[in-house]
């Protein structure tokens, strides 16, 4: 199994290591793409782990920075859709498919 992400899900990502890096510095922007990371090897590995919802998806915390990660178990994917900061509503990314 593995993940692939949505476009948006890219764009959050790269947000959040732009934020990270403009704010803190990079090697805080490292620790976040090595937290995603870890948290994404964590549902390929367990992809029932999440969350789930009404709609098929699963939200999933991070555990050091303040973002969760929501996705849909997709045959031998796991497809990260969203990646959210904790301060955006719970709705933000539900328009991607």
């Amino acid at each position: 199994m593995t993940y692939s992400l949505h476009p948006g899900a890219e764009r959050d990502l790269g947000e959040a290591l732009d934020f990270y890096a403009d704010q803190a510095g990079q090697a805080v922007a490292s620790r976040f793409i090595d937290e995603f990371e870890r948290v994404a090897a964590l549902l390929v590995m367990h992809p029932d782990l999440g969350t789930p919802s009404p709609s098929g998806r699963r939200t999933f915390a991070m555990r050091i920075f303040p973002y969760s990660i929501v996705y849909r178990n997709e045959d031998k994917t796991v497809r990260i859709i969203v990646v959210r900061h904790q301060r955006k509503g719970p709705r933000f990314g539900n328009d991607r498919r």
